[in-house]
């Protein structure tokens, strides 16, 4: 047997995001191609954050810049399944958010690929980091796992 993680479940995710491939996100090889599972990334979670209030994409004073990112794949995805993404939050700084998504395939159990990345909060116009403003702190709470 193999030393590799396996895929973890549903269960291990606090909230769910459905999101619809399209045609264009599978590749020559017939699936959807690597980058476009980043997109899926960033899509769940600022999608959350906007429901929420936490996020004006145009006008927050505070935004999240990446700075640093990962992907682990065990099953391939195509068009035209459906793919919910699990987000959970694995730890947060004081200005910094580390999301882990899960994207599941139409209703399969296990995750076909894990993720994550961080979020450093910055200022929007000095692009320096700043302490999580309370109202992303609040939608924040019911995402976190652990610390």
């Amino acid at each position: 047997m193999s030393g590799r993680t396996p895929p973890e479940t549903r269960a291990a995710y606090r909230r769910f995001v459905p999101i619809t491939t399209r045609w264009a996100d599978n590749d020559v090889y017939g699936h959807v191609n690597n980058v476009v599972y980043y997109a899926f990334f960033d899509t769940a979670v600022n999608s959350v954050l906007i429901a929420e209030g936490a996020l004006d994409i145009a006008n927050s004073p505070v935004i999240g810049l990446v700075v640093e990112t990962g992907c682990r794949y065990f099953r391939s995805m195509a068009f035209p399944d459906r793919v919910t993404a699990g987000i959970r939050v694995a730890h947060r700084g004081t200005s910094s958010v580390r999301y882990e998504v899960g994207l599941f395939r139409n209703d399969d159990e296990d995750a076909a690929a894990q993720g994550h990345f961080v979020h450093v909060y910055v200022d929007r116009a000095t692009q320096r980091p700043v302490p999580l403003p309370d109202d992303l702190r609040r939608v924040l709470e019911p995402l976190a796992v652990g610390g």
